[in-house]
């Protein structure tokens, strides 16, 4: 339990329950459906009986309606036998049995929070419980789908430490949420005294305070309320769209080599006859405008997602807010970054645009790790100016010594830069990396260890010595005819890559070995999973 007022009545260590709307979006919604369509389809079958039953003679002979259809013969026979009101009590009894029976399935779903784990039982015959210990959370996650935002409900998830450990809290009225989101965080910082200003107990938000708070939601957007204006990185709608034409245009070239290369030369070369050109017009209509369906549709995805983009620093981590219908909230506690990744295309460089992404531990089973899920996850900074890439890789690693920025922008990403504080390849590796001699390379220093590599796509990660769990040199019968060997930095899961081939035998030792010793200092020193905790 937080002290002196700090928290909401929520984390009490006291069992609570969800939103009472939550069976609706959860399995109510299609049930909804399903009336919805089946009313659809007997729609003129409830007419044409309505005005049987009420009115017979305003019907016109003109109503024809199929009598061998199986549900129209059940109707009569229902009509027929004077079943109607007895069919309608039945119906009745039906819907009240489903809503209680997702009564029944939110009373039994409750959730509470302690001060070392938040809590999650559910379930009325199978009883089940998912617990996320509050010192291995990897970030919280409020997720806003369309629907639930419209009457101001939202997600709250929990990225736990380790395959299928999230926990989500689905769903909660928005503002309650916050409040969740931020009691979880300051527990998670290891604070037990409370900082914050006591806050008034709070009541269950009614539906129409929920309601009312999804208009409000809609208008404003994501929240940064509690984040100075000064130090959010913001991306224009106008960089985003541009980013986005770009990926576009390279997908429409694709689709179009492919229809060139195995659609229209094929038919070229082996038809013949006057019915030539049409049967290639046909195919190329027929294969292109699925293509342009699906670039655009890749387009359009990317830029839903990345609408109102904002990056924010907050006392509990770094805030990444997206999303134009569906908005996610996402907070990365400090401590939970285990790589950095700063690069820029070839198309990019006359923009002076940069993306950064990172690793970090999730709680995603094996299957989601590689999918567009986990890129998004991934993804800190879609596209950027150096300014604001600098500023989010120092907000990614607030430890990182000043000194360091030289090593990954002048030295780093911009470089080589004469004279070159990286270890290279050596010359006798051009047969593996022709196009990055004198480019690909290894830094480390006493926070982390850098790899910089491509020439055409400039990349530079960060690796910090405190988050790095091993290291490792490995030597290929051909790379030791030619003394060499490949290094790799083994840290968590993820699109950024800590491994570097065709060092310098002795090189790539040595390099294993400071990061060996760094890494055994580093952790030793470092307190960030528990950024905020008082010494005792």
């Amino acid at each position: 339990m937080l002290l002196d007022g700090g928290s909401s009545n929520l984390a009490d260590g006291e069992w609570h329950r969800l939103h009472p709307l939550t069976p609706l979006f959860k399995g109510g919604l299609v049930f909804i459906i399903v009336l919805g369509i089946v009313f659809a389809n007997l729609r003129d079958r409830l007419i044409y009986l309505a005005v049987r039953l009420f009115a017979p003679h305003e019907m016109s002979s003109e109503i024809e309606i199929d009598s061998d259809d199986p549900i129209t013969r059940a109707l009569d026979w229902v009509i027929g036998n004077n079943l109607i009101i007895l069919v309608l009590v039945g119906l009745i009894v039906l819907v009240a049995i489903v809503i209680v029976c997702y009564w029944l399935v939110w009373r039994f779903q409750q959730f509470r929070i302690t001060d070392e784990n938040v809590e999650v039982k559910k379930g009325i015959i199978f009883r089940s419980q998912r617990r996320a210990p509050l010192d291995r959370v990897q970030g919280v996650n409020l997720t806003r789908p369309f629907p639930a935002r419209l009457i101001g409900m939202a997600k709250l998830t929990l990225e736990g430490a380790g395959t299928g450990a999230d926990v989500a809290l689905e769903y909660l009225a928005t503002n309650r949420a916050e409040q969740v989101r931020a009691d979880i965080l300051r527990l998670a910082s290891g604070v037990r005294q409370a900082k914050a200003e006591a806050r008034a107990p709070e009541q269950q938000a009614s539906v129409g305070d929920t309601l009312s708070q999804g208009v409000t939601n809609i208008i404003d957007g994501v929240d940064n309320d509690d984040v100075v204006p000064e130090t959010v990185v913001r991306i224009p709608l106008g960089r985003l769209i541009g980013s986005q034409a770009i990926t576009g245009l390279l997908w429409l070239m694709f689709f179009f080599v492919m229809i060139v290369a195995f659609v229209i030369v094929p038919v070229a070369i082996f038809e013949d006859g006057t019915d030539k050109w049409i049967i290639l017009l046909v195919t190329a209509l027929s294969t292109g405008i699925p293509m342009v369906i699906a670039a655009v549709a890749i387009v359009w995805s990317a830029l839903s997602k990345g609408f109102r983009y904002s990056i924010a620093p907050t006392p509990d981590g770094v805030r990444v807010s997206s999303g134009l219908l569906t908005t996610v909230t996402r907070t990365i506690p400090p401590g939970r970054v285990h790589a950095v990744e700063v690069s820029q295309n070839l198309l990019w460089r006359p923009f002076g645009w940069w993306s950064v992404r990172i690793n970090r531990m999730g709680g995603q089973q094996a299957s989601q790790q590689n999918s567009s899920q986990a890129a998004t996850a991934a993804m800190i900074l879609p596209v950027g100016t150096r300014a604001d890439a600098e500023r989010v890789v120092s907000l990614l690693l607030p430890a990182a010594p000043t000194g360091d920025q030289l090593f990954v922008w002048e030295h780093g990403v911009l470089g080589p830069q004469s004279p070159d504080p990286f270890t290279v390849i050596p010359k006798r590796s051009f047969i593996w990396h022709w196009l990055q001699r004198g480019r690909l390379g290894v830094r480390v220093t006493s926070f982390a260890m850098l790899v910089r590599r491509g020439r055409l796509g400039r990349r530079l990660a960060v690796f910090p010595l405190a988050r790095i769990q091993g290291v490792s040199v490995n030597q290929g019968f051909i790379a030791r005819t030619q003394r060499l060997a490949h290094l790799r930095a083994h840290t968590v899961p993820g699109p950024v890559s800590g491994g570097v081939s065709a060092l310098d035998m002795h090189d790539a030792q040595r390099l294993a070995d400071l990061v060996g010793r760094g890494a055994l200092a580093a952790a030793e020193n470092d307190h960030t999973h528990r950024w905020a905790s008082t010494p005792s």
